[in-house]
């Protein structure tokens, strides 16, 4: 005669099977999960650190306390050329219509010489004055004219792109 319910080890391998089973997919879905999700942190995170550098590069450099003769040594170089024969590159940063043309003619009403008027390659963070080598002085005149804090040598522009300016204007946000 048979027995009404089924052999013991019968009733137990399927539910075991099961159980692999669900721990099996739950397993990748858990992998793909920390994937998606470290993709995502690390993309933030990367977008959060480009920014701080770029903070950081157009900030300049940290001030530090120098001797007091040291820091006398370095001021300011005087502006050699008058702003009439100063040439200024005037480039859009920010991403509004008709900034660097309005930033132009403020640039033009001081005395200063036009040579470019366009957009930057990229947008960028803040106002910033940039100047070749041996135009220290005229670049930062120029900041001063116009109220811009951020003042350093050229940083992501090439010499050979300014044509003939010696000064560039990049408007910010």
């Amino acid at each position: 005669m048979d027995h009404p319910l089924p052999a013991p080890d019968a009733l137990v391998r399927p539910w075991r099977t099961a159980a692999y089973a669900a721990a099996a997919i739950a397993a990748v879905e858990l992998v793909l999960l920390l994937v998606i999700g470290g993709g995502k942190v690390a993309a933030m995170v990367s977008d959060r650190m480009q920014v701080a550098a770029r903070d950081r590069v157009l900030a300049g450099p940290v001030q530090t306390t120098r001797p007091a003769a040291t820091h006398r040594a370095r001021k300011a170089a005087p502006a050699h050329r008058p702003r009439s024969k100063t040439t200024v590159m005037v480039l859009n940063g920010n991403g509004r219509t008709g900034a660097a043309a309005a930033a132009a003619s403020r640039v033009r009403s001081h005395g200063y010489r036009l040579s470019t008027v366009g957009n930057a390659p990229k947008q960028a963070p803040r106002t910033i004055v940039m100047y070749r080598s041996r135009f220290a002085g005229e670049g930062r005149r120029l900041a001063k004219d116009l109220g811009v804090r951020l003042v350093g040598p050229l940083d992501g522009l090439r010499p050979g792109s300014l044509g003939r300016a010696q000064v560039v204007l990049i408007l910010g946000a």
